[in-house]
């Protein structure tokens, strides 16, 4: 049963391969392919297939295990499946003849028979015999797989008969066939099957092949298969048949032609060879190996029917041509690159024409070596050449490697460069003389075509050689510049014509009758006229004027960079960071002071005298003082020495203090110049920063023969000289005393030094421990224009340049504290530097003491900005205006700078005000002292200022509740010691207000006006010459006056302030009657010329007259209060310019009026414009009959329109100074207050935010809903991607691309040809790449909602805030998520795009911040009408720049991109936490914005404070 069930075992046969043996005289040289017939078929891989198999053996391989003494080689088994599916196994041996190394005769063995009886036999046997693999296998059979010949012996079932067709080594091919004739007669003995294989059929010889044939067919079914064991061609076949022959039940063999078997298997071959040359081309890093590639692609099914084909080392010598070629290849594209990359190396080296125009390459190779940027473009190599180096692989290396320069290809290149240098040279000639052509013709105008002017310049020289393309560059070119020319001086002239603009309402864009006043006024102008051709660029420039007056920052400033506000804060944070750190390094130590270094200044032996007295006062050089110790180091020098600044700073002693002793004019005169050599010295030779901030101490000494008669000069010239200096006087005390000094004068300076240290201490300290930083005693704001041609250091040099200068609050990067000595106590003002139109929200809304308005002497625009911001400033509020110019010599050498000077100075005298010049060429001129007098009557008047901002915040407050009032103003008054004494509490400026030299009015008949300062300098008594008797009244110190504290006021509410000034306006007027654009008519009882108000200080006073002071109003009483010889009666009443018109009754108070009403400058300027546009009447006509009929149109909000939007009133009259009947205003208040209510209401209702409706035909595309336009397949718009396609084919690189405006028209045909045809081509409607951009947009903006979703805006706000960078940008990312899916693919395509063309920003100059600019609007669709939105429109679109900018981490996984400017990208340290500044009016204190991190500079050295 078991037996029956087993499966029967493949049939085997054993086949014998026989053929010619034997010596190498019966073979020839080699054999007949016996044994590569027998390794082909028995191991048929390439690899495993031994060309080369010897018969010349060694005894020991002839004994071996493998040989095994005998003449026969067991090749092994192999296991064949016939076609019928049967398997069968087939031994193979081979019978050779084995011939001895040594005696090259056969080796003996067990069978001693001839080879061809030894050939015939059919029963093999040989114990233990091993497979034979490969002659290597001899003798090393252990390295090698080991296989016995199966029981040891065999029985041979059929026979192979090889016969060599080849040419044969040194071997008769008849001879050959005799043997093979004979050996076949003893196979036939057998009566086993026999095949012919005609072996090396590769090189065969046909009449040999034709032989063996006709031999093969006089015998009885003897078949020959010609074979080549070389390619593997019919080996298989010769066994195969044979086997067939063996097997009866095996159909008849099928024998195939070698040429047909050659070329199926060739094309085997070639097929493979195809598939592994393609698998061996995706390596594509020819640094790659065979051993790393092989274990990659072994697995491969092509790689191993290759490697069975053709073998390992085909394969790999395939692969390593493959890698030959790769760096060949990579050879090839470097040396592309350095021929390409050479003419920008030789633009670079050898731009010089004139230098290398008759130079050989030899030549210039010398000269380029010796070039400084050598080693920038080229290496030199140690090894070349270059392309065998390892300098290949240096990719990031861009150098041209300088041995490649030697090759005709570099030489070549150069001598193009040398021809491109001459013809480029002679082309820039004659384009700049065609641009100098141009330059002459004077009739060609802004915005003339190029057409027009063709015609004028056809003989041109330079426009025949230039190209067409060179001649319409240059006229470009030149049409740009003389356009910017005139749109700069058009810009110009606006600011010139500022108080034209300063009076329009914000509540609504400017009404066609205020554009038409507009135009008018202009029209008269030939820069308005020189832009008659760009019409649309000239009303885009007037439209973004009006824009900026409506929204002033220094974001949308006109000056660009040039922005005052950028400029003085860059200035303040370089300058007082600096300042702060010199100081913070002298007086890091100062808080407890034990020791104090002092210098004692004096002459003729005080000194010395001061010095052995302090010691007296002394113990072993220790002085008590205030209850505690000082070591003190006294070193005394007298004023003549010569050593004296030596002797003043050494390594081992650094002063604290110095004394300054004087006991007469003479000694404190030369004191005074010993001073100014020291801080000269520091300032200007050394830049000593501790130097400039040494404290010095005037000391007067007791002179008892002079007591009577000397020492109040002494003590007043003391005085003026500590005044000018800033520091601190000791006078001698009271009573007589037998020594030059007192006890109490020594610890007087002595406090004065260490407070002095101690404040140094404090203005650096983290926290303050004096006074707060921000509670100053005066707020000064410093108003200059944006763009004017002077320095920002040169008007804040007097500060800047003060020893007393430093910083404000931290993030009030636009202040800075000035402390002076003012009357008898120090004083802190806080200096506020803004442009003009940053100070339009503090003239309104903050607490202001005095203004400092700058302006260029040199320019008109900056005059005009004065005017226009001075008119509607309080008269109250002191102003001290400031001309700038280069010399003193300007004002007799220019008359436009003569005009704008005296016109300064002819208002500051009009308005009661200070005036002086700063000049650029000029040092002297740049010391605090310039502002000294101002700050004096700043602070003389800071009361009734102080109190005139309470009393209008609480008229403000008394009829509304909707704003509450951030802050009010400190409550009370700072305690003024005023001494007795009527002699002046500090000395007069040293110099001329503008100028040594230079006056603008007096005439040399006034020289006894003037008086010698301490350095025998003329100066004038002051600084506006027709007030004579000024210089009684700022010098004067007034009386002790006490005012009343004032309460302050918590949880005020406030009325916008234009609100209520165009109530108040309004009530106790007629409301029938019209309003009107100039002031109303004065009573009748009034002369008309009352209009101006007269300046009282102005007016000629006898020396006799005394002025009243200013005292604080009390609101509590009625009573009268003198305000400087003006009487106020503290009740309600009309009032006209600044006068009251009854003057006798008994209830009235003065409320402030403005400037423009006090000035017949300022008010005669707004009056011309009136002129101008309403010329059907006379001047007095028209102005009279407007004020008395009220035939006026609109007029914009009394207070500045710029900070107030609110609803304008139709009734109010120009001069808010007028106030009205309080029992009507009631009355009417309820009227007004009711109908405000419906008004706001309705305006309520109709705030609904709806986008406007742009186009103007009907469409089933545009303005659908984005989810009915897109499909799963489709997800981005077709409209969409078209427009995209187009624009990143043809216009990526345009320059201005979204941002220049395309053709209107154009983007309705675009959008119109579309709805008729979705598959129309862009390409084929010839349109501008800037008219698609606008189509573009235009779809966007069409959609019922916005590509961001409202409800997003938001948290992108809120997220903008956060100070973290990469949290801020992961939680944006987040955000972005929340999209609706079609939302999300949409603006992931859109900001893609957007990123791409910021790539090219260098050509288009579109980088992302510039296309947020003009993209984040359509993207997000704000409510412009929103305030609220207004204030965080740059935050919005920070955000759309930072998707721009990181486009690869929000939507492809990417890293996070460093942005250049990290200073404009990170979001600023303030407690608000913005990333940008949010459009809002200004503040003060507040800063601008919060204060930036600037790098540490040299401190700026001080002179004479």
């Amino acid at each position: 049963m078991m037996a029956k069930n087993k499966e029967p075992r493949p049939p085997s046969y054993a086949v014998s391969v026989v053929g010619l043996s034997g010596t190498e005289k019966d073979k020839g040289n080699c054999g007949v392919g016996k044994s590569c017939l027998c390794n082909r078929f028995v191991r048929s891989k390439a690899d495993e297939y031994y060309p080369e198999h010897t018969s010349v053996l060694s005894t020991i391989d002839f004994g071996g295990r493998v040989v095994n003494n005998d003449h026969f080689l067991y090749w092994g088994d192999v296991t064949q499946s016939g076609e019928d599916g049967i398997e069968c196994r087939i031994h193979v041996i081979e019978q050779t003849e084995f011939i001895d190394d040594q005696t090259f005769l056969p080796h003996r063995s067990t069978n001693l028979q001839p080879y061809i009886k030894r050939a015939a036999a059919s029963k093999l046997q040989s114990a233990e015999k091993l497979m034979y693999i490969c002659t290597d296998q001899l003798g090393l059979e252990q390295d090698f797989e080991q296989k016995q010949m199966p029981e040891g012996k065999l029985s041979i079932d059929g026979f192979l008969l090889c016969i060599d067709v080849s040419q044969g080594c040194n071997r008769k091919f008849d001879d050959q066939l005799k043997f093979v004739n004979n050996l076949y007669i003893q196979l036939s003995k057998s009566k086993k099957p026999i095949i012919i294989a005609a072996t090396k059929c590769d090189e065969c010889v046909d009449h040999y092949l034709r032989e063996v044939q006709a031999f093969a067919s006089n015998k009885k079914n003897l078949v020959v298969v010609e074979t080549s064991a070389r390619f593997n061609v019919n080996v298989e076949t010769c066994f195969t048949a044979l086997v067939q022959m063996m097997d009866k039940t095996r159909g008849k063999p099928k024998i195939i032609p070698y040429l047909d078997a050659y070329k199926t298997q060739r094309q085997l071959v070639v097929t493979a060879t195809d598939k592994f040359e393609k698998l061996v081309q995706t390596v594509r890093d020819y640094h790659a190996t065979w051993k790393t590639v092989s274990n990659k692609l072994k697995n491969h099914p092509d790689y191993e029917e290759y490697i069975n084909l053709e073998g390992t080392k085909k394969a790999k010598n395939t692969f390593s041509k493959h890698i030959e070629q790769l760096k060949q290849e990579h050879i090839r594209k470097r040396k592309e690159e350095y021929i390409n990359a050479l003419p920008r190396a030789l633009n670079t080296l050898l731009s010089n024409l004139d230098e290398i125009e008759h130079l050989s390459w030899s030549e210039a190779l010398k000269l380029i070596e010796k070039r400084p940027d050598f080693h920038s473009c080229f290496v030199v190599l140690e090894k070349t050449p270059w392309d065998e180096t390892d300098h290949i692989d240096k990719v990031n290396d861009r150098r041209i490697p300088f041995d490649l320069l030697t090759t005709l290809e570099a030489e070549k290149v150069y001598q193009n460069h040398v021809q491109h240098l001459i013809s480029e040279k002679r082309r820039v000639e004659m384009k700049e003389k065609f641009k100098k052509t141009l330059e002459k013709i004077q009739f060609i105008s802004p915005g003339q075509p190029w057409e027009e002017v063709i015609c004028f310049v056809m003989e041109d020289e330079a426009f025949k050689y230039i190209t067409d393309a060179d001649s319409k560059e240059v006229y470009g070119r030149h049409q740009r510049e003389i356009v910017e020319k005139a749109k700069e001086e058009f810009q110009e002239m606006l600011f010139e014509h500022s108080e034209l603009f300063y009076d329009l309402d914000l509540n609504a864009t400017p009404s066609s009758d205020k554009m038409s006043e507009i135009h008018a006024v202009l029209s008269e102008e030939p820069r308005y006229k020189a832009l008659q051709k760009l019409a649309p660029d000239r009303e885009s420039l007037l439209l973004k004027h009006i824009g900026f007056v409506y929204h002033p920052t220094k974001e949308t400033c006109l000056s660009g960079q040039n922005c005052m506000d950028i400029k003085v804060e860059q200035l303040l944070a370089n300058s007082l960071l600096q300042l702060d750190h010199g100081r913070s390094n002298l007086y890091h130590d100062s808080a407890n002071i034990d020791k104090v270094n002092l210098f004692i200044l004096g002459k003729d032996g005080l000194a010395q005298e001061l010095a052995n007295e302090i010691r007296t006062q002394s113990t072993d050089d220790e002085y008590a003082l205030d209850g505690k110790i000082y070591e003190l180091d006294l070193r005394p020098v007298d004023a003549k020495s010569p050593y004296l600044l030596t002797q003043l700073w050494t390594s081992t002693f650094k002063p604290h203090g110095c004394f300054c002793v004087f006991n007469s004019i003479e000694s404190l005169n030369f004191i005074g110049e010993c001073i100014a050599k020291i801080r000269a010295e520091a300032s200007q030779i050394r830049r000593d920063k501790y130097m400039a901030n040494l404290p010095f101490t005037l000391i007067l000494a007791y002179q008892r023969d002079s007591v009577s008669k000397n020492l109040p000069i002494l003590r007043h010239q003391g005085q003026q000289l500590a005044n000018k200096l800033q520091c601190p006087f000791v006078d001698v005390p009271a009573g007589t005393y037998p020594r030059k000094f007192n006890e109490t004068q020594i610890k007087q300076a002595l406090r004065g030094v260490l407070e002095a240290v101690k404040h140094h201490f404090d203005v650096v300290s983290p926290v303050p421990t004096i006074k707060d930083l921000s509670e100053a005693d005066l707020r000064i704001v410093m108003c200059a224009m944006c763009g004017d041609p002077f320095s920002v250091d040169l008007i804040l040099s007097p500060f800047l340049d003060s020893h007393s200068c430093s910083a404000a609050q931290a993030g009030q990067n636009n202040s800075l504290m000035l402390d002076k000595i003012i009357g008898e106590k120090r004083r802190r003002i806080q200096i506020t530097i803004l442009s003009y139109h940053s100070s339009i929200g503090v003239r309104k809304d903050e607490l202001v003491h005095g203004y400092i308005l700058v302006y260029s002497a040199k320019r008109k625009a900056s005059m005009g900005m004065l005017r226009a911001f001075l008119s509607e400033v309080q008269d109250t509020i002191p102003v001290q205006l400031v001309a700038v110019t280069d010399s003193q010599a300007d004002f007799f050498e220019n008359e436009a700078i003569k005009e704008l000077m005296t016109e300064g100075e002819h208002i500051a005298t009009e308005i009661t005000a200070k005036f002086t010049a700063l000049y650029s060429l000029s040092q002297y001129h740049r010391q605090t002292e310039v502002f000294t007098l101002f700050f004096s009557d700043v602070l003389e008047k800071k009361n009734m200022i102080e109190s005139s901002y309470m009393s209008d915040s609480t008229r403000e407050t008394t009829h509304t509740s909707e704003d509450v009032f951030s802050r009010s103003p400190r409550g009370s008054s700072l305690d003024y010691n005023y001494p007795d004494s009527e002699d002046d509490a500090e000395g007069p400026p040293p110099y001329s207000p503008i100028g040594d030299d230079v006056r603008l009015l007096p005439t040399p008949s006034e020289r006894s006006k003037y008086r010698l300062d301490l350095e025998g300098n003329e100066y004038p008594i002051h600084s506006t010459p027709l007030n004579c008797h000024d210089h009684e009244r700022n010098h004067k110190v007034p009386p002790p006056i006490k005012p009343k504290p004032l309460v302050p006021r918590t949880n005020v509410k406030k009325l916008d302030p234009n609100l209520l000034k165009t109530i108040e306006a309004g009530i106790g007027k007629n409301p029938r009657k019209q309003p009107s654009r100039v002031p109303a008519a004065p009573p009748e009882d009034i002369d008309q010329s009352d209009n101006y108000a007269e300046p009282i200080d102005t007016i000629f006073k006898h020396k006799g007259f005394t002025d009243d002071t200013y005292a604080v109003p009390d609101d509590s009483q009625n009573r009268v209060i003198k305000v400087r010889n003006s009487i106020v009666i503290n009740a309600q009443g009309d009032e006209e310019n600044g006068f009251s018109d009854r003057m006798s009754k008994s209830h009235g108070e003065r409320r402030p009026s403005k400037y423009k009403y006090k000035s017949k400058t300022l008010f005669s300027k707004a009056k011309s414009y009136y002129r101008r546009t309403h010329s059907d009447a006379s001047d007095d006509e028209a102005f009279t009959t407007s004020k008395t009929k009220r035939k006026g149109r609109h007029r914009g909000s009394e207070e500045d329109p710029l900070l107030s939007p609110v609803e304008t009133w139709k009734g109010g009259i120009d001069n808010p100074a007028i106030t009205s009947d309080q029992e009507l205003d009631d009355k009417k208040m309820k009227k007004k207050t009711h109908k405000g209510k419906e008004d706001k209401k309705q305006k309520k209702k109709a705030k609904a935010f709806n986008p406007p409706i742009r186009r103007n035909w009907e469409s089933n595309y545009f303005g659908m809903p984005l989810q009915d336009l897109v499909t799963l397949e489709k997800p981005i718009p077709l409209f969409v991607e078209k427009c995209v396609q187009f624009i990143e084919d043809t216009g990526l690189c345009t320059e201005g691309l979204y941002r220049v405006s395309g053709n209107k028209t154009d983007q309705d045909n675009i959008q119109k040809q579309f709805d008729q045809d979705h598959d129309i081509s862009l390409e084929s409607m010839e349109v501008t790449v800037n008219a698609v951009a606008g189509a573009l947009k235009a779809f966007f903006a069409d959609l019922p909602d916005p590509l961001i979703p409202y409800s997003l805006h938001q948290e992108l706000l809120e997220t903008s805030k956060i100070l973290d960078r990469t949290e801020r940008l992961h939680e944006l990312k987040e955000i972005v998520k929340k999209f609706h899916p079609v939302n999300y693919d949409v603006f992931k395509y859109v900001i893609t795009h957007l990123n791409r063309v910021s790539q090219q920003y260098k050509t288009n100059f579109m980088t992302a911040d510039n296309l947020s600019i003009c993209f984040w609007p359509t993207l997000m669709r704000p409510d412009f009408e929103n305030r609220e939105f207004l204030s965080t429109t740059k935050i919005h679109q920070s955000v759309i720049e930072t998707f721009i900018q990181q486009c690869q981490f929000f939507f492809y996984n990417g890293e996070i991109v460093e942005t250049p400017n990290p200073v404009a990208c990170q979001p600023p340290p303030s407690n608000t936490v913005q990333m940008v500044e949010p459009m809002v009016p200004l503040q003060l204190p507040p800063p601008l914005q919060p204060q930036l991190i600037q790098p540490q500079l040299p401190a700026d050295p001080l002179g004479i404070i």
